[in-house]
């Protein structure tokens, strides 16, 4: 069957449910039609072949093939595609890293409403990494990704207003920034919630919090945490950080999916395969096999 006359058969039948279902069921089978509709020039397909060759998932992992598609979705606009070409430039996926080709990547999308790249950008910006350092323009972009909803983008204005870098400090907006970023999922927002908590007295609150970014957060945070909290003189944190430790070790003994290291890190392309997996159900139910460009 070729991708087309699966575009049109399949793709139609299914919601995005039934598509990330697909997926998780069979990567290999998943990755045949994401393929067939890439090269019948469908953006969202692109994005999501780039990004399967990128984990190697359904298919071998080829970051170098994954980067030309992604070349190829962003020149036709597409910004999730002009985003993931500066996360590949960025840390070095299929090419030698260039951070100051990344940043100019990710002003492209970023100056779109691009979310993701707009807090990529700001990370450069914020450690002078292919830019001149600059934590007010950081701050600036980090506010305009919070306002799209990006949590760790609050997690890290509240980093920068408990600081007072690139603006004046605050640890009661930082505090309200944490609690944005914990609400909205942010492992790190979480633990920095739970961090001024603690200061403030706050213990079974702060205990709360800081179970609920382990419950959450990768092994080598977990270990990261485990030492703080044990230190703590409260038995409740202390608890935590037993919990931490027990996590971190469950999570060392389980088989480990051969992926990126954007999978496990702030900024990365987190989501974007499920949201681009259900923008595809939906664009192939309402435009009949027409390319759609995402914003």
């Amino acid at each position: 069957m070729t991708g087309q006359a699966i575009y049109h058969g399949t793709l139609k039948r299914l919601d995005a449910d039934e598509l990330s279902a697909k997926l998780a069921a069979s990567p290999e089978e998943a990755a045949r039609w994401v393929y067939g509709a890439a090269v019948n020039g469908y953006v969202q397909g692109q994005i999501m072949w780039g990004q399967m060759l990128l984990d190697g998932r359904g298919t071998a992992r080829d970051p170098a093939a994954a980067l030309r598609w992604f070349r190829i979705a962003a020149s036709a606009g597409e910004m999730d595609g002009a985003n993931m070409v500066g996360r590949c430039l960025d840390l070095g996926w299929g090419v030698p890293a260039d951070p100051a080709q990344a940043a100019r990547w990710y002003r492209v999308a970023a100056d779109n409403g691009h979310a993701w790249a707009q807090f990529n950008l700001a990370m450069l910006m914020v450690n002078g990494r292919g830019v001149n350092y600059d934590a007010a323009g950081a701050l600036a972009l980090f506010v305009r990704a919070a306002r799209q909803g990006n949590a760790k983008a609050m997690n890290m204005i509240g980093r920068l207003r408990e600081a007072g870098v690139g603006t004046r400090a605050s640890r009661d907006s930082a505090r309200r920034w944490y609690r944005r970023a914990a609400e909205g999922g942010c492992f790190r927002g979480r633990y920095h919630l739970g961090r001024l908590l603690a200061k403030d007295g706050q213990v079974q609150d702060a205990a709360r919090w800081f179970g609920a970014s382990i419950a959450i957060a990768p092994a080598d945070f977990c270990r990261e945490a485990a030492a703080v909290l044990l230190a703590s003189p409260s038995e409740a944190i202390q608890e935590v950080g037993h919990r931490a430790l027990a996590r971190a070790s469950e999570m060392d003994a389980q088989p480990q999916p051969r992926v990126p290291p954007h999978v496990r890190k702030p900024g990365g392309f987190r989501g974007t395969l499920r949201r681009a997996w259900q923008r595809f159900a939906v664009a192939a139910i309402r435009s009949d096999g027409r390319s759609s460009k995402a914003c």
